[in-house]
């Protein structure tokens, strides 16, 4: 019934700032960007690898995320790299901070988290 997912919607704080995270320091190709004066709202579709995959909102007034990441509902975003260490450190060259690469004890692959700037947990995982 499903093919795949199609895209990931995430809703940011101050929009010139994510855009900047999402485009500047993770390298994501910007698509579209629209500004939706009925809603305030900007929307900025970003490609993953040249494939369409996250739409960036801003809306005015949106509630903060109640906790990280073990709050109900999405607990983080997930990317596949080909060597976590590699990214990792091509993020902290861009100030990202990253946390310490660790090995998931099932699959024996490496990981590591870090978090866009309002704090959605996001993952560099192994492929």
């Amino acid at each position: 019934m499903f093919k795949r997912i199609h895209h990931i919607a995430i809703i940011c704080s101050n929009y010139e700032t994510s855009k900047d995270f999402y485009v500047n320091k993770l390298g994501f190709e910007v698509l579209a960007e629209v500004y939706r004066a009925e809603r305030r709202s900007w929307k900025l579709d970003l490609a993953v690898n040249g494939i369409y995959q996250i739409e960036l909102f801003s809306f005015p007034d949106s509630p903060n995320r109640p906790s990280r990441p073990e709050a109900q509902g999405l607990r983080h975003l997930a990317f596949e790299v080909d060597d976590v260490a590699a990214v990792a450190k091509k993020l902290n060259e861009r100030g990202v901070v990253t946390e310490p690469i660790r090995i998931d004890e099932f699959t024996g692959k490496q990981f590591t988290f870090f978090t866009d700037p309002d704090g959605l947990p996001l993952e560099i995982y192994e492929s």
